[in-house]
């Protein structure tokens, strides 16, 4: 870069008046809740997992649903955004729910393997169609729901395969997961689980924005022609 500015870490400047867009910093820590969020939607399957090992199943799913009910509390007691808790709680609840008809520890963690199945399922589709799920969801959270993205056909090739990388991640992470689960080791499954969650995750989002924020740098000296 020649002007030493980096624009990971301030907002980029915006045409025509507009509001800049958030920083690569902010829109990361917006969707992940910040640090609070990150630690608050982990801390259910913590103890769900520490439980389970040092007792049993049924105190674990207990501890863990009342875990996340404390979370939930705490954040409408300090008027703060409770989506994240709210999310952490169905997820958890679904699960909870599972592995206490069931007796089996594995379907704490079913939805969630379920889920990721779908949407690494998605994401791929959204590619094949020429409809990347990344670029739609750019548009929403960074774009100010524009989508000028799709008229431009270097942009179209970026988020595609942004999305297949996004895809092909997560269906790598579940099938590690699924793999676990039939293989009925509960104890890795969990430690599996925080383990594959917001490191990958993290990754894909940094290389998604370094990506595009590259791309719209590169193409603003056309557009100015």
């Amino acid at each position: 870069m020649t002007t030493g500015q980096h624009p990971n870490t301030r907002p980029a400047a915006a045409p025509d008046g507009e509001e800049p867009l958030p920083s690569f910093t902010e829109q990361m820590a917006d969707q992940l809740g910040g640090v609070r969020g990150m630690t608050e939607s982990s801390i259910p399957v913590v103890v769900f997992v520490l439980c389970n090992i040092l007792f049993e199943l049924r105190p674990a799913v207990i501890a863990s649903v009342a875990v996340t009910l404390a979370i939930a509390a705490l954040r409408l007691s300090q008027r703060r955004p409770i989506r994240y808790a709210v999310n952490g709680l169905f997820g958890i609840a679904v699960g909870a729910w599972l592995a206490w008809n069931s007796g089996d520890e594995r379907d704490f963690y079913l939805p969630g393997i379920l889920y990721g199945i779908g949407y690494g399922v998605v994401l791929l589709g959204s590619a094949v169609v020429r409809q990347p799920l990344v670029g739609w969801i750019w548009s929403i959270l960074a774009g100010g729901g524009k989508s000028e993205w799709r008229r431009d056909e270097r942009m179209v090739r970026t988020f595609t395969w942004l999305t297949v990388l996004w895809g092909v991640v997560w269906l790598i992470k579940v099938g590690v997961q699924g793999a676990l689960y039939l293989a009925e080791m509960g104890t890795a499954l969990g430690i599996a689980r925080l383990a594959l969650g917001y490191p990958p995750y993290l990754a894909l989002l940094a290389i998604t924005f370094w990506v595009v924020r590259r791309m719209n740098r590169t193409a603003a000296p056309v557009a100015a022609d």
